[in-house]
């Protein structure tokens, strides 16, 4: 998906390679856009000179099984581990930092989130409202959420049928923290998302 003429890979790669504590990439592709990912890769690290290793891996049936496989061919060096989604291609470096920060710090698992400003309404099966949660205490969450490896690999052990691998965590007992997410790491998924990331590429 092309934003402001490049695929939404690039600029996630961008953003991803720009932080200076990552010390090892990896895209969990299709198949059928391997080739692809592999030439939007390769652009990226020549543009910003960047001598990060980038390995690419076929992706699974569902998002866990995805991050399954790209758990599988860390370095044996990695302990902290970050998982992204490119759809969130403008998520600034400084959510990486202090993703990163945060479980360097202690936290086993940390997700970046921006508060809730929307009044939020629960409802039944038949569309009914049942409940209208407190949004003050309320975060939309983003990406890149930050594990201890220990902690994510023990998560996807266990399973990985979660929208969110904090989900997973979140499952073990384990706590997971929030720290400042930002805006401009917005979700791009229809078309209207398209439109307003290209607003913030030019601004």
């Amino acid at each position: 998906m092309p934003l402001a003429g490049e695929p939404l890979l690039g600029h996630a790669l961008r953003g991803v390679l720009s932080c200076a504590a990552v010390a090892q990439v990896v895209l969990v592709v299709p198949d059928s856009h391997r080739a692809q990912a592999e030439a939007v890769a390769d652009g990226v690290c020549r543009e910003l000179g960047s001598v990060t290793p980038v390995t690419l891996v076929p992706g699974g049936a569902e998002r866990g099984d995805s991050v399954a496989a790209g758990l599988q061919v860390l370095g044996d060096d990695v302990d902290i581990v970050l998982v992204h989604d490119a759809a969130r291609c403008l998520t600034p470096v400084e959510v990486f930092d202090r993703v990163i920060a945060a479980v360097a710090a202690g936290a086993g698992a940390v997700v970046p989130g921006t508060a809730v400003v929307d009044t939020i309404k629960q409802v039944d099966a038949d569309g009914f409202v049942v409940g209208t949660p407190d949004r003050s205490a309320l975060r939309a969450v983003q990406t890149p959420q930050g594990f201890r490896r220990d902690v994510l690999a023990r998560a996807h052990a266990r399973s990985s049928d979660a929208t969110d691998d904090a989900g997973l965590v979140e499952r073990l007992g384990e706590r997971v923290l929030l720290v400042e997410g930002d805006p401009r790491a917005l979700k791009v998924t229809t078309p209207t998302d398209l439109e307003a990331a290209a607003l913030l590429l030019r601004s």
